[in-house]
């Protein structure tokens, strides 16, 4: 069993993957396009005023899988009660994809030693995703 997060960025998907490619070097394993769905005369009410909008894309941090959509609401997403956990190999690893997750976002909890980790924060994102990062000690 493997549990992936999904996350609906109401037409900033395309932006939310290239940031984490830029911070954290995601790779894209897929993205279409609603305009690209097979479905789209099927279920013309599916199809979001822009078609080039992201239908449904999975891309790999590490050896993580995430997948994201733009989805088809209306609606500012809300990203509650939740966060993703980072785990580096370093400090220098784990400070450097805090910078990078950090950049228009919002810190939480600064970068510190704790009695778990040498390097240890929190964070929102720039799209409201809460980050935990973490090295390993």
């Amino acid at each position: 069993m493997q549990l992936t997060p999904y996350l609906f960025f109401n037409g900033r998907c395309e932006e939310a993957i290239e940031f984490y490619k830029s911070a954290l070097g995601a790779k894209v394993d897929m993205l279409m396009r609603f305009s690209e769905s097979p479905e789209q005369s099927k279920n013309p009410e599916c199809v979001p005023s822009d078609p080039n909008k992201i239908m449904h894309a999975s891309w790999r941090v590490g050896d993580a899988l995430m997948m994201g959509s733009d989805g088809i609401t209306g609606d500012k997403p809300e990203f509650k009660g939740f966060a993703l956990s980072l785990t580096a190999k370093s400090e220098a690893e784990a400070k450097t994809m805090f910078e990078a997750l950090a950049k228009g976002g919002k810190v939480t909890q600064p970068l510190v030693k704790t009695f778990f980790s040498p390097a240890f924060g929190m964070l929102q994102d720039r799209f409201g995703i809460g980050w935990m990062i973490m090295a390993t000690a």
